[in-house]
């Protein structure tokens, strides 16, 4: 794969963006990350970059991910990029919204580095 990728791993959790960054890169050096600490941050560093991948938890201060995934489909450059929820809330009705506003795909913690490695493939078609 010579075409670079960057992703953005969005969460107030250290130890869970470690964890997600750690996956993504053992898909290949091409797959760069990037993180940010909630949803605010992570918009600041969506207009002063450019990310082919988001993800994202949906509880975390300043700005939730719900809120993040509604700005990024706004965004004419983001309108198409794929964004992973990543997220503790396992309710039905938690899952339909974040699809609604333009979640890609929805997971929920605790989750295996190869449900997110597989998850990233597919979304960016690298099978």
């Amino acid at each position: 794969m010579t075409q670079q990728i960057r992703a953005l791993v969005v969460d107030d959790s250290l130890a869970m963006r470690r964890s997600l960054m750690y996956a993504l890169q053992r898909l290949g050096s091409w797959l760069h990350t990037d993180e940010a600490q909630d949803g605010a941050e992570g918009l600041k560093k969506l207009t002063l970059g450019r990310y082919d991948l988001v993800l994202t938890d949906i509880n975390m201060p300043l700005m939730d991910g719900l809120k993040l995934i509604r700005h990024i489909r706004q965004t004419d450059a983001y309108r198409t990029v794929p964004i992973v929820v990543i997220t503790t809330e396992s309710a039905v009705e938690d899952r339909e919204r974040a699809m609604a506003l333009g979640a890609s795909a929805y997971l929920v913690k605790p989750v295996q580095s190869k449900v997110v490695q597989d998850t990233v493939k597919s979304l960016l078609r690298l099978e």
